[in-house]
């Protein structure tokens, strides 16, 4: 499956923004989902996950009751809603897929992973 992240863009601390993340080549529905990101000189983190249909959510620590992952399966897509932004939530978010759920312990492990988007730049202005 091939995936292509895309929304981000310069905004404001505190403003919201969705990014998107459209599957090409599979049925979406039947992958796990998740976002990571990485910001200038650090290592990637885990944002946020979503299971196949009916499967789980996380969120990391640091974007809980601000994040929102969600999927749209009529349109191979899963969506990150990002509410009340911060600077330090600036970085690349990039998607990615499996086709199996992950145990909670295990989402934010990006070599479990299998497909990768190209990523998308968010820059929040203080």
């Amino acid at each position: 499956v091939q995936l292509q992240a895309s929304g981000g863009g310069l905004v404001q601390a505190g403003d919201s923004l969705r990014l998107s993340c459209v599957a090409h080549g599979r049925t979406f529905s039947n992958y796990a989902v998740g976002w990571f990101r990485r910001a200038p000189g650090k290592e990637r983190e885990f944002v946020a996950y979503r299971g196949t249909s009916g499967g789980s959510t996380y969120y990391a620590d640091s974007v809980k009751g601000r994040f929102t992952i969600s999927r749209a399966n009529a349109r191979d897509t899963v969506y990150l809603q990002m509410n009340s932004v911060k600077p330090e939530d600036t970085a690349v978010y990039y998607c990615a897929a499996r086709p199996r759920n992950l145990v909670m312990s295990a989402v934010g492990r990006p070599d479990l992973y299998d497909f990768w988007g190209q990523g998308t730049q968010v820059t929040v202005s203080s």
